[in-house]
């Protein structure tokens, strides 16, 4: 792998990571009827996830255009990141909506 394809992998991980991160404490917040620091954290997250994407993205279209990333277990992880964090996101959606739908039968 070289240096370029590195800093590639590299951000994907990065970027899938804040990912998660930030919907780990959206779903805190929203543990705390905290719903607008939630669904600012699930933006932050949603944005980041994008930013991971957007990363996988280039890597496909590079390997559609001829030009083969080496396939490292690095490679393998940055995409077990992505993967991760996109279901995350999906569910911890369903859950902050859930909270959500909690806190109103309280009242």
């Amino acid at each position: 792998m070289n240096d370029e394809q590195l800093q590639v992998v590299m951000g994907l991980i990065m970027n899938a990571g804040n990912a998660k991160g930030e919907a780990v404490a959206a779903l805190a917040a929203a543990k705390e009827n905290n719903f607008a620091e939630a669904e600012e954290r699930m933006k932050a997250a949603n944005e980041a996830l994008v930013e991971a994407h957007n990363t996988q993205t280039s890597l496909l279209t590079a390997e559609a255009s001829g030009n083969n990333a080496e396939i490292t277990l690095l490679m393998v992880h940055s995409q077990d990141h992505l993967m991760n964090a996109i279901s995350y996101l999906g569910l911890t959606q369903e859950l902050i909506e859930m909270y959500k739908r909690l806190t109103a039968l309280e009242k």
